[in-house]
């Protein structure tokens, strides 16, 4: 491999590794809590102990990723993560794992994971640069990783279940931190960095995060952006951390039918974000957004509702994530066009944090409306305000900017006659 493409190299491969690892915990983890306590209640409060630690750690994690360097914080966040994941089944063969212990491990777990993908993300930019390739094409590849890293791991994750139990597949998510902190502190040189990385002269911790807080405040089109993935993230998370695995357990078989499933949908996402990737610019932006939105979103919910036989779930997932594929890449190259390089790591936190605030409650909300209403009544209303709220950039308002930004005017041909020459001088 040639030294200018080992950096984007290496930022794939960590990413892709570690996340393949995340999808392992996100099948093992709701289905190791629902063995144990048969409670779909118990469940959600374990899935927003997963994911509260993203929204915190997101919020307040980019000022340090910042000012530590974007590398040394992707090493130390994966390898903080991997112990703490090991803990688990080391915990519970040895001395045993009560339910608050397991929650309290989970917490600290994902708290460093967000700014560890936040530290690899604002790499990028300069990886790319290194390698010669577009940043279009860098981002498109970087979110196919997450999709392909859902399409090799959930499935997987599914047959381990089923074959191994659920402990000995978050042994193997912790050996993912590994080799993703080995191959960013192999691959990506301690000399590539991002202009601010690491600390520019810095005006203190809150000071850089309310500087990162007030550029947020001053975009209206990133603020509409956080706004609305916030609401469609908590309906997500009704979704993967509650409401599929007790449908996937109780009517479709088990660990591997949910495997199936989330790996259906992440199959359909690579495909989807590779294609962005080759025509996305070719498109419209607003209305690739909303529709892309919309076939993602509630179909799946109301798939699940329906009960029909496997295939037909699976094939509306792989059809949900076909078109969830290019959501990320668009996001995502907004983002590279309004935030500075300099406060990427924060700005990138805050939006992350933002977006992802709800998803505790969605988690928890999930499996308490489960207990109550049932599970089929839960889905087709999730899918039904899924649908309502991702329809809503079609009333313009700050939505009207999401385009692409006009190229840089060139400048005209001085077109003033030459003065002819009359030999008077």
């Amino acid at each position: 491999m040639s030294r200018r493409w080992g950096p984007l190299a290496g930022l794939l491969t960590a990413h892709t590794v570690s996340l393949t690892g995340n999808m392992l915990t996100l099948i093992a983890l709701p289905l190791y809590v629902l063995a144990e306590t048969g409670s779909p209640a118990a469940t959600g409060l374990a899935g927003a102990f997963a994911t509260a630690p993203v929204v915190l750690g997101g919020a307040f994690g980019g000022v340090l990723v910042d000012r530590i360097g974007y590398r040394r914080a992707s090493v130390l966040a994966d390898l903080v993560s991997g112990v703490t994941v090991a803990a688990v089944p080391l915990l519970h063969a040895t001395v045993g794992l009560p339910f608050p212990a397991l929650l309290g491990l989970v917490f600290v777990s994902g708290l460093l994971d967000t700014p560890g993908q936040t530290a690899r993300t604002a790499l990028l930019p300069e990886a790319a640069t290194a390698a010669g390739v577009p940043i279009e094409r860098a981002i498109g590849w970087f979110e196919a990783t997450e999709r392909g890293s859902r399409l090799i791991g959930a499935p997987v994750a599914g047959l381990l279940v089923s074959t191994l139990g659920a402990l000995p597949v978050l042994a193997v998510d912790a050996a993912t931190f590994a080799v993703s902190a080995l191959a960013v502190a192999v691959l990506v040189p301690a000399s590539l960095r991002a202009s601010a990385d690491p600390g520019e002269p810095s005006a203190g911790y809150w000071r850089d995060l309310a500087a990162g807080l007030r550029f947020l405040a001053r975009e209206p089109l990133l603020r509409a952006m956080v706004l609305l993935v916030l609401v469609t993230n908590l309906f997500d998370a009704t979704k993967s951390n509650v409401l599929m695995p007790v449908v996937a357990a109780r009517d479709l078989g088990g660990a591997t039918a949910f495997g199936v499933l989330v790996g259906a949908m992440g199959g359909g996402a690579l495909v989807g974000s590779l294609l962005f990737s080759a025509i996305g610019h070719r498109l419209p932006r607003r209305a690739t957004f909303v529709t892309t939105f919309a076939v993602a979103g509630a179909p799946p919910f109301w798939a699940l509702a329906a009960a029909p036989p496997l295939p037909v779930i699976a094939a509306v997932c792989v059809v949900s994530g076909l078109a969830a594929g290019a959501i990320n890449p668009l996001i995502g190259a907004v983002k590279l066009e309004r935030v500075p390089a300099t406060m990427r790591a924060r700005v990138y936190g805050v939006i992350g944090a933002g977006a992802w605030a709800a998803m505790p409650v969605g988690a928890f909300g999930a499996g308490l409306a489960a207990d109550r209403f049932g599970t089929t009544a839960t889905l087709v209303a999730v899918g039904a305000g899924y649908l309502l709220v991702v329809l809503t950039p079609l009333l313009g308002g700050p939505w009207r900017d999401l385009r692409r930004p006009a190229p840089p005017e060139q400048p005209r041909p001085d077109r003033t006659p030459t003065p002819v020459a009359t030999g008077a001088e």
